[in-house]
């Protein structure tokens, strides 16, 4: 058996540029490229090993370098997401905080089903230098290491302390990233000793490999019951999820919604599924979403979940779906999330899935009375989005209206990314998406910091698409730094940056609890309290964006807003938009409910008062055991 002798880390990088994913004959690299910030750990491992791959093949594994640890791997997540999980991003780090930086990228992208690459460096598996700088020295095993905390937030985690190992890792980490059902972050942790090893590695290990990603069919059983289900509905209705866009399946949706006139209501991760304009579409579900699609899921007396995992925003906290003996089909490539709520669980691919109930269902429609109510409920919610992004209001504007601004600007195919607080709320249901892909908000972990990396990830996956970043000033502050990253790579991202002087959504959370806004306001501490309820404090946030090297422009109004972003489409490389609003100008209301427990005893009245309404909505929720 011929071999070539190489070290770990070079087999490792040989190895990634040879792997490809495929799906109904369309080939995709499975890693694109690699992210990565050096120290003692991998700095003569992997990244010997990518600048040898750099100058040998500059196209075959292009290495970008990164500020931030934890942003990266948010980088990479978009990036897959924005490729329908067909390819991604490897991530590398030293030891010691280097590696559990980037924990929290591997819980969002495990949270959101997406692949992710992650290499953290190791302490020495040799052990001959005894406890190596940051390396965590547990006094009762002596095996453990800080990347151990990748364990519960991995898919495949794996540690390689001989060469001879690497082969077995990498074909099982190839194996998770490229499977729909099973995939997340996948962590190969490389001690810094091993990646430096020389070994003979056999050259088959090196040859190109395709993994196929397929599209099974669910089996015939569970087709025939989730159609009966459902053909026996009088007020069926369809959640879409983030599967549904992931397995291409949105012109299926449509043919599926159109020939039985389901409305079809849409997750955080499926907005998009459906045109905003078309007939059967009533926009977001659940906690955030819109009275049109909460009316009819109110109401459902069977609901088809398509690629959603049922989280507690879309379920409104188990109270979004009453009527009685109300009863789900859930159809996912996962069994897992197939199988709740008790369900008829059809695993499978989404699209294949959506195929076969179109014709099992193609004598059913709903009746006249649900596609007359369908109708209405969708003209009244646009009536009511309309007024919301066409407002101005003075001196300071709304969120919502800068929101219409971005809408109108990024046209059929451009791109919104957000992430955590307030802002992602309001674009569910505000959101005018005319493309799968042009809505992007992460909201499985609601991670703050997420957006300027994750608009990178999206803006390297899909270069030729407009895209615009929108964040809160508190979510700027946890990661902003990786604007030097789209200045260096001259990535034509527009970041809106709405200011509002703290953290608007959880003051406005806050509030409803009895909490009164505590701690959610950017102030100086007022000598005569004691508290931090003194004066705003004098941030300029345009300024240390325009620091990093970023254009940028400053609006009072969503009219300007407007103004500066034509104006930004001629600007190369990054640019910001800087904007204050009012956090006190809400989105229209969900009548929607989100379980967040209240202290049940309080000196302050205000929480009381909470508790009580608490307990009244706590009366709503059920277990959905149908």
């Amino acid at each position: 058996m011929r071999c070539e002798r190489l070290t770990v880390a070079q087999a490792t990088t040989r190895f990634l540029a040879q792997q490809w994913s495929e799906r109904d004959g369309v080939g995709h690299r499975l890693v694109a490229g690699a992210f990565g910030i050096f120290g003692h750990g991998n700095v003569a491992g992997i990244a010997q090993a990518l600048l040898e791959m750099e100058l040998a093949e500059p196209s075959a594994l292009p290495y970008h370098q990164a500020r931030n640890e934890q942003a990266m791997v948010h980088t990479a997540a978009a990036f897959a997401r924005m490729s329908n999980r067909l390819s991604t991003l490897a991530c590398t780090t030293s030891i010691g905080p280097g590696a559990t930086n980037m924990v929290t990228g591997a819980a969002l992208a495990t949270v959101n089903r997406l692949p992710v690459l992650l290499l953290p460096s190791d302490s020495f598996a040799t052990r001959a230098s005894g406890s190596v700088l940051q390396q965590l020295e547990h006094p009762v095993s002596l095996d453990v290491s800080v990347n151990d905390a990748f364990r519960p937030v991995s898919r495949f985690f794996d540690r390689v302390h001989r060469p001879e190992q690497l082969p077995d890792a990498l074909l099982g980490a190839m194996r998770v990233l490229a499977d729909p059902a099973e995939t997340g972050a996948v962590t190969i942790a490389l001690p810094e000793d091993v990646q430096t090893e020389a070994y003979d590695f056999p050259a088959a290990l090196f040859a190109p490999r395709v993994w196929h990603v397929g599209r099974p069919v669910p089996d015939a059983g569970s087709l025939a019951r989730a159609a009966r289900l459902i053909a026996q509905a009088r007020r069926p209705f369809i959640v879409a999820g983030g599967g549904v866009i992931y397995s291409e399946a949105t012109e299926a949706l449509r043919l599926l919604a159109e020939s039985t006139g389901i409305a079809v209501g849409e997750t955080q991760a499926g907005k998009g599924a459906l045109r905003f304009d078309h007939p059967q579409s009533v926009g977001a579900v659940g906690a955030t979403g819109t009275l049109a699609a909460n009316e009819l899921a109110r109401d459902a007396d069977v609901v088809v979940g398509i690629g959603t995992r049922w989280t507690d925003f879309t379920t409104a906290s188990r109270s979004a779906f009453a009527a009685d003996g109300v009863r789900f089909v859930n159809v996912n490539i996962a069994s897992f999330d197939a199988a709740k709520h008790g369900g008829v669980a059809v695993v499978g691919d989404a699209r294949a899935a959506i195929e076969a109930l179109t014709d099992l269902l193609a004598s059913f429609h709903v009746e006249a009375e649900l596609a007359s109510r369908i109708a209405s409920l969708r003209q009244s919610w646009h009536e009511v989005t309309d007024a919301a992004v066409g407002s101005l209001h003075t001196p300071l504007p709304a969120q919502a209206e800068i929101i219409g601004a971005v809408n109108d600007s990024l046209g059929e195919t451009g791109v919104v990314v957000c992430a955590a607080g307030s802002l992602p709320g309001e674009l569910h249901k505000l959101w005018r998406s005319r493309d799968p892909k042009s809505y992007h908000v992460e909201y499985g972990y609601s991670c703050m910091g997420y957006e300027i990396a994750g608009g990178i990830g999206v803006k390297m996956a899909a270069p030729e698409r407009d895209v615009c970043v929108l964040v809160g000033d508190g979510s700027y502050l946890m990661m902003a730094q990786e604007l030097v990253t789209a200045v260096q790579e001259n990535l034509h991202i527009v970041v809106v940056l709405v200011d509002n002087h703290g953290f608007a959504s959880i003051g406005a959370l806050s509030e409803s609890v009895g909490s009164q806004r505590f701690g959610t306001a950017y102030r100086f501490r007022n000598p005569a309290t004691g508290r931090l309820d003194g004066d705003v404090l004098p941030v300029d946030l345009a300024a240390n964006a325009a620091s990093l090297g970023v254009t940028v422009l400053r609006a009072s109004s969503s009219d300007e807003v407007r103004a500066c972003l034509e104006r930004a489409r001629s600007i190369s490389g990054p640019v910001l938009v800087a904007v204050e609003t009012d956090p006190l100008l809400a989105a229209p209301d969900s009548a929607s409910w989100w379980d967040v427990p209240v202290a049940e005893v309080a000196a302050i009245e205000s929480t009381r008062d909470a508790r009580a309404a608490y307990d009244e909505a706590k009366q709503g929720q059920r277990s959905y055991l149908a």
